[in-house]
């Protein structure tokens, strides 16, 4: 036998092994996720909605003067799985969980009726604000997404 096919028939049925007992700890690696809507208007009186406290470095360079939070969802967010966000204007955004790191994920926000999709990383202890409907009316919706919040 070829020194080769012996090491591969050695190393084959370890690598299957450890693939095998790896792949349920990867599969069941859920992260806690924090998902706010909110909704940014450029009318009326400037005002940061008190639950809106925590974002208001990132929101405040933006060209929206009043911040309402519409909803919040704590998520248990497995990897590959999706996860459906009613807004306000009747549209879903999905949530998929692409990659977990150590210290940071990588999210899919998919916007169905805009046929968009957008790639986030997210560092733990970090949120991510980001435009999930277009303006109308001088108001625009916005997730922001925390994970290990």
């Amino acid at each position: 036998m070829h020194p080769i096919e012996r090491m591969a028939r050695h190393l084959l049925p370890a690598a299957a092994a450890l693939l095998l007992l790896a792949a349920p700890a990867l599969a069941s690696a859920e992260v806690p996720v924090r998902v706010r809507v909110l909704e940014g208007s450029k009318k009326g009186p400037p005002r940061l909605d008190p639950r809106l406290e925590d974002l208001r470095r990132q929101l405040s360079p933006l060209a929206y003067v009043r911040w309402e939070e519409r909803s919040e969802r704590k998520l248990a967010m497995s990897p590959g799985k999706t996860e459906w966000i009613p807004l306000p204007n009747g549209d879903q955004v999905g949530l998929t969980l692409l990659e977990v790191h150590p210290d940071s994920v990588t999210v899919e926000v998919s916007i169905s009726s805009q046929n968009t999709q957008s790639r986030l990383s997210v560092d733990k202890g970090q949120r991510i604000v980001h435009q999930v409907a277009r303006e109308k009316d001088g108001a625009a919706l916005f997730l922001s997404v925390n994970a290990w919040p």
